[in-house]
């Protein structure tokens, strides 16, 4: 069977039950506003297996033999890689200057964990990283860092560590140039900051993914919960809410709030930043 010139139209009825069966497996929830986003996103999945409508592709996704795999392919065709390096650095700045002092005060020789729990194309966990050896701490004390992503696609391009000027816009030429060299393709950062990172892929949906990256003293999963409908955000708050340490620390971003969907963190000013504290 040959694939249209045209894509196929995405019908009411392959929309409800392709949205519902996606945010079932990865929390993504893609209101009515969004039909054609999706529909754009996943036909180029539907053109790689030769299917003419969504409905096949629906009945990949939920009975075929290999829909584990093609569950990555739409992974990593709705995933939204808009990151760049010192965004909204006030709450990486609470961190270093208050969290870090404070964690190590209260237990000088167990590890601080961090996760960056939706890191993209790697600049938060990056971004992290600078602030942590700008202030000295980096090396002389124990810090983990994993940083994870649902996109197999994402993560490939943060392991390279290769980044073009939008990445850049925020961070001063100071830094680049200390903690990354030119290439052809732009600007690598320097390996022995890289591999201070433990790269994972994890769903956030899948509680057994999950578990890889806990237990955690502080989170960002920052500008991912507006992707998601209510009742994903409540499940996923209360599995970082079990695998934390106390205090644990959860950064979200600046435009999200949890407090219709939890009540296990408790908002607080930090160091000029808003925090979520685990109760």
């Amino acid at each position: 069977m040959r694939f249209s010139s045209e894509p196929p139209s995405l019908s009411d009825r392959e929309f409800l039950i392709l949205r519902e069966l996606i945010r079932e497996r990865t929390g993504l929830h893609f209101d009515d506003s969004k039909r054609e986003m999706l529909a754009d996103r996943l036909a180029p999945c539907l053109q790689e297996r030769h299917f003419e409508a969504f409905i096949d592709y629906y009945y990949l996704l939920k009975h075929g033999p290999h829909a584990e795999e093609e569950w990555g392919r739409v992974l990593d065709a709705l995933s939204v890689p808009e990151t760049y390096f010192w965004r909204e650095f006030d709450q990486v700045r609470a961190l270093v200057d208050v969290i870090v002092p404070e964690h190590f005060a209260r237990r000088p020789t167990e590890p601080l964990r961090i996760w960056s729990a939706a890191c993209a194309t790697g600049e938060e966990p990056l971004t992290i990283l600078m602030a942590l050896a700008e202030a000295g701490w980096l090396g002389r004390v124990p810090i983990e860092i994993v940083a994870s992503d649902g996109s197999a696609a994402a993560l490939a391009r943060a392991r390279k560590g290769v980044y073009r000027e939008r990445s850049f816009r925020n961070l001063s030429t100071t830094l680049r140039q200390k903690y990354f060299r030119p290439v052809d393709e732009g600007w690598q950062v320097l390996p022995e900051l890289q591999t201070h990172i433990r790269w994972e892929r994890v769903n956030l949906a899948a509680p057994f993914e999950m578990a890889r990256c806990l237990p955690a003293d502080c989170i960002f999963c920052r500008n991912v919960f507006i992707y998601f409908c209510g009742e994903t955000v409540g499940k996923i708050v209360r599995r970082f809410a079990e695998g934390m340490s106390r205090p644990g620390y959860l950064f979200v971003g600046v435009s999200e709030s949890l407090i219709r969907y939890s009540q296990e963190f408790e908002l607080q000013e930090i160091g000029g930043a808003f925090v979520y504290v685990l109760k």
